[in-house]
C-alpha cells in the first residue's frame, strides 16, 4: 500500500473512492462540497438517514462526464468530538473496510480542516487503514477471485497548507507494520512456526532492517545454565532456543531491554489444558512477536542517543516423556531455584531466565517484559485492557502515555511484598505459583519481580488483549498485534 500527500484535490481523479469527514452543524451536514452530491446529501440528512455520527459512513457515487466507471464518495462522521488520535485509527478501519466492500484500490482522502491536527489525522488514518484491510490468508486456497483479499494499492491524503504531513505518514505507516507483523507470526500455526522456524525468521528480520542478532540454543543454554527455558522445553522434540536481537545507537548510550514470551505452542505440559480452544495455544507468543515487530521498526528508524536489546525465550510446551513434572525443582540462570508445582505456568519459568541474563549482559536503564502470562488477568480486567505491572512509578507512567498514544490502553495493577509470600516453597527458593488462586496475574508478576535485581522493570499481562481484544474497526478477529505499537511509542519518546 502506497501513501502519498497533495496540497490540492485532482480535478480529474483517478480514485476509485474519495472520501470526506462530515460533521452536524444544528441540522445540516459540513464538510462535504457544495454540490450535487452535497444537495443530495443534506436532503439525506434532512430525513434522518444520515446524523454524521461517529464512524456512521455512507455511499454516494459520482458519473464521470466522458465515458468510464462510476467513482464512489465515501462520507465519513465525526461524531461530536473535535478529533483524537483514536477516532482517526478508528477512521481509518471504516476506510478499510469501505474499500475493501466496493474493491476499491485507489483512494482520495480529503483531511478535515475545522480545527483538526491533520498531521496526526494523517498519522493515525495511516495506521487504521493498514491494521483495518489486514487479513491473513496464507493457507486459504481460493478459486473464486471474488473471495481472494481485496489489496488496497494507493491513498492520497489531500490537505492544503498542512505541514509534516509526509513525516506522519512514514510514522503512521511504521506504526502499523510493526503491529501488522506481530499479527502474521501470531497467526501461524505451530507446526509452521516452531522454535527454530521462529528463530530463522528473526534472522531474516534482523537482516533486512539493520539489527545485530544471536541465537543461543542446544549448548549454549546448557553451558548458561537456563533452566527454566530448557526444563519447558525439554518434552517437545524442537529444542528451545533464546533470540537476541540488537540496535545500537553508540557505544555510550543507555540501553532498554525489551522481553518477550515465545511459547509457539503451549499444550499446558503434563499439566494439560483443557481441549476445548487449545488451538488458540498457538497465540502463546504473542508478546515475543510483537517485541520483535517492534525492533524491525526500530532499526529501520534508528533513534539515536538509545540502544535496544530485545530477548525472546522461544519454546513449546509440550507433555513428552522427558518433560518437567509437577514437584521437578529448577535452576533459574543466576541460580535461584524453583519448585515447579504447575507445568502450565512455563512463561515465568522462560521469561524468568531472559531476564536474568539479559540484566547481567546489558546493564539495561529500564526493562519492558511481554507476554501473555495468566488467564487470572482476563478475570481482573477483561479483554479491554493490559495488565501493567511495574517496581518504578516513572517507567510504568512512560508505558502507560506509550499505550494511551497507540491506543492500547493499560492498566496498573498493585505489586507488593504480600503476594511475594504465597510463592514460598519448602524445598527451594519460589514455587512456580502460589498456594492459592487468588491474585494469579499478580503472583506472576510477583516471580518475575524476583529476576530483576532491583532494576526499572514494567511488565505487560496481554494474555487478554493479545486476541479477542475490544471490537475495533481496525483490529480483526484473532491477533491485535498488542503492545508492539506501545512499545514502539515508548522509544520514539524515550527522552
Amino acid at each position: 500500500m502506497k501513501f502519498s500527500y497533495s496540497a490540492a484535490q485532482s480535478k480529474a481523479t483517478s480514485a476509485d473512492m474519495t472520501v470526506y469527514f462530515l460533521s452536524r452543524k444544528r441540522k445540516k451536514v459540513i464538510g462535504f462540497p457544495d454540490n450535487d452530491h452535497g444537495n443530495l446529501l443534506q436532503e439525506v440528512a434532512a430525513i434522518g438517514d444520515f446524523k454524521a455520527k461517529e464512524e456512521e459512513a455512507i455511499v454516494l457515487y459520482d458519473r464521470p462526464e466522458a465515458p468510464g466507471k462510476p467513482s464512489r464518495i465515501l462520507g465519513l462522521g465525526l461524531g461530536g468530538k473535535k478529533g483524537g488520535r483514536e477516532l482517526f485509527r478508528g477512521l481509518g478501519g471504516v476506510i478499510a473496510k469501505a474499500a475493501c466492500r466496493h474493491r476499491a484500490a485507489r483512494l482520495e482522502i480529503v483531511l478535515p480542516a475545522d480545527g483538526i491536527d491533520q498531521a496526526m489525522a494523517a498519522e493515525c488514518l495511516c495506521e487504521g487503514i493498514m491494521l483495518g484491510s489486514y487479513n491473513f490468508s496464507k493457507y486459504r486456497t481460493k478459486d473464486d477471485a471474488d473471495d481472494l483479499p481485496h489489496r488496497i494499492e494507493r491513498c492520497r491524503f489531500v490537505a492544503p497548507k498542512a505541514v509534516r504531513i509526509k513525516l506522519a505518514i512514514e510514522r503512521g505507516n511504521s506504526s502499523a507494520e510493526c503491529c501488522l507483523l506481530a499479527r502474521d507470526l501470531a497467526n501461524e500455526p505451530g507446526n509452521m512456526l516452531s522454535p527454530s522456524l521462529f528463530a530463522r525468521r528473526a534472522r531474516s528480520l534482523a537482516k533486512e532492517n539493520g539489527l545485530k542478532v544471536q541465537i543461543l540454543a542446544g549448548k549454549d543454554l546448557e553451558r548458561l545454565a537456563m533452566g527454566g527455558l530448557r526444563g519447558v522445553g525439554q518434552g517437545s522434540s524442537e529444542s528451545p532456543c533464546l533470540i537476541i536481537a540488537q540496535y545500537t545507537a553508540s557505544s555510550d548510550a543507555p540501553t532498554i531491554l525489551l522481553v518477550g514470551k515465545g511459547l509457539t505452542f503451549d499444550s499446558g505440559g503434563i499439566s494439560l489444558k483443557p481441549g476445548a480452544g487449545m488451538e488458540e495455544m498457538k497465540y502463546d507468543m504473542c508478546g515475543g512477536a510483537a517485541v520483535l515487530g517492534a525492533m524491525a521498526v526500530i532499526g529501520r528508524e534508528k533513534p539515536t542517543g538509545l540502544n535496544v536489546a530485545a530477548l525472546i525465550p522461544v519454546a513449546e510446551n509440550l507433555p513428552g516423556p522427558s518433560a518437567l513434572k509437577p514437584g521437578d525443582v529448577i535452576t533459574i540462570y543466576g541460580g535461584k531455584t524453583v519448585e515447579v508445582v504447575n507445568t502450565d505456568a512455563e512463561g515465568r519459568l522462560i521469561l524468568a531466565d531472559a531476564l536474568a541474563y539479559g540484566i547481567e549482559k546489558f546493564r539495561p536503564e529500564a526493562i519492558v517484559d511481554v507476554a501473555t502470562l495468566t488467564g487470572a488477568v482476563i478475570i481482573a480486567l477483561g479483554h479491554h485492557y493490559t495488565g501493567l505491572f511495574s517496581n518504578d512509578r516513572q517507567l510504568a507512567r512512560k508505558v502507560e502515555m506509550a499505550g494511551e498514544k497507540a491506543g492500547e490502553p493499560l492498566w496498573r495493577l498493585p505489586l507488593h511484598e504480600e503476594y511475594k509470600k504465597q510463592l514460598k516453597s519448602e524445598i527451594a527458593d519460589l514455587r512456580n505459583v502460589s498456594k492459592g488462586r487468588d491474585g494469579g496475574a499478580i503472583t506472576a508478576a510477583a516471580f518475575l519481580q524476583e529476576f530483576v535485581k532491583g532494576n526499572a522493570w514494567a511488565h505487560l499481562d496481554i494474555a487478554g488483549t493479545a486476541w479477542n481484544f475490544t471490537e475495533k474497526s481496525y483490529i480483526p478477529k484473532g491477533p491485535s498485534g498488542m503492545a508492539a505499537r506501545t512499545l514502539l511509542e515508548l522509544i520514539r519518546n524515550w527522552k
